[in-house]
């Protein structure tokens, strides 16, 4: 289980997998942060195929090419806004996972990489937005093993320790399960 899930502190736009995902707003015309530097890495093309894609639901995903990127693909999400927990957030974020590891099963993709979703601006709490990440993806892939790895794409040391933690946290409870 653990095996398929990694947790990693790089750039990701750099990263040479299948699929790098865009925490993206519902327009997916480009915004701030991890959005907006895959925006810039991937070139023009990306914004004209987002432009053509009439937008994205919050909780969907959507797939382009990664053009001048390292990954050959990006999977579009839109991650919830933060209100407390109370509107359906984690529903929603679980729906992101969901959503974006679909779409990699039905486009054969082996490798992915997903930064954490709805965490900047969104105010999505963290160590919760990890725990759904790890749970949803773990329970997906126990369900579909088409899907090799799925690196969880940390920008900084905090981001790393909560992602760590969350996986450490579910190894745990399957370990001692039986």
């Amino acid at each position: 289980m653990n095996t398929k899930l990694k947790v990693i502190e790089a750039d990701i736009t750099t990263l040479e997998v299948d699929a790098i995902v865009n925490p993206a707003h519902n327009t997916l015309l480009g915004g701030c942060g991890i959005d907006q530097a895959i925006h810039q890495a991937a070139g023009p093309e990306l914004l004209a195929e987002c432009e053509r894609l009439g937008g994205c639901l919050t909780g969907q995903a959507k797939l382009t090419k990664g053009y001048q990127l390292a990954a050959r693909y990006v999977i579009h999400t839109v991650g919830p806004i933060w209100r407390g927990g109370i509107k359906g957030e984690p529903q929603l974020l679980a729906s992101c996972y969901e959503t974006i590891l679909t779409i990699a099963l039905q486009h054969t993709l082996k490798t992915i990489a997903i930064p954490n979703i709805s965490c900047g601006i969104h105010g999505y709490p963290l160590s919760q937005a990890a725990a759904i990440a790890v749970k949803e993806t773990a329970n997906f892939l126990e369900l579909h093993p088409d899907i090799e790895t799925v690196y969880f794409v940390c920008s900084d040391e905090s981001t790393f320790e909560a992602y760590q933690h969350a996986v450490n946290s579910l190894c745990h409870e399957f370990c001692h399960e039986s």
